[in-house]
């Protein structure tokens, strides 16, 4: 099992790139607090680079912004490639299959992602098609199942 989950800051803005064959890519990097603090009793940040494809890559690359506060779900992957001094160089991230803003955009009542039509609530980017905002429904407690 490959499995990881990442709660953290954006250390930098996303960066959208679209690879030739028009897929859509955003690569960004989490600043995620470690548990314990150190001898001075400062909790250290690992940054750990993520990756994310296509309906993903495009949420990421509209809404999150360095600073914001957000959930990764995904899996390790670690690649190779060969330099151009001929060295052998290793590369491992994070492919995010989902990702969520943790807080919400304007929880202070300002809107700090720069985008005028940006979420007000906790948005999610699923896996597979475009974003989609989705509204609660009241239900009856006679209607429910269980």
């Amino acid at each position: 099992m490959n499995k990881v989950i990442l709660i953290g800051n954006l250390a930098r803005d996303p960066e959208m790139h679209t690879t030739q064959g028009g897929v859509p890519k955003c690569s960004f990097t989490i600043a995620v607090q470690r548990r314990f603090a150190n001898q001075q009793g400062v909790r250290e940040a690992d940054f750990i680079p993520v990756v994310a494809w296509r309906s993903t890559a495009e949420f990421c690359g509209r809404f999150f912004q360095k600073g914001k506060k957000i959930a990764v779900v995904g899996s390790l992957q670690v690649r190779s490639y060969d330099a151009q001094d001929g060295t052998k160089r290793y590369v491992t991230e994070v492919v995010a299959d989902e990702v969520e803003f943790v807080t919400p955009a304007n929880s202070d009542g300002v809107q700090r992602s720069g985008y005028a039509d940006a979420p007000a609530a906790q948005p999610a980017a699923p896996s597979g098609g475009a974003y989609q905002p989705t509204q609660m429904e009241q239900a009856d407690d006679d209607e429910l199942p269980f």
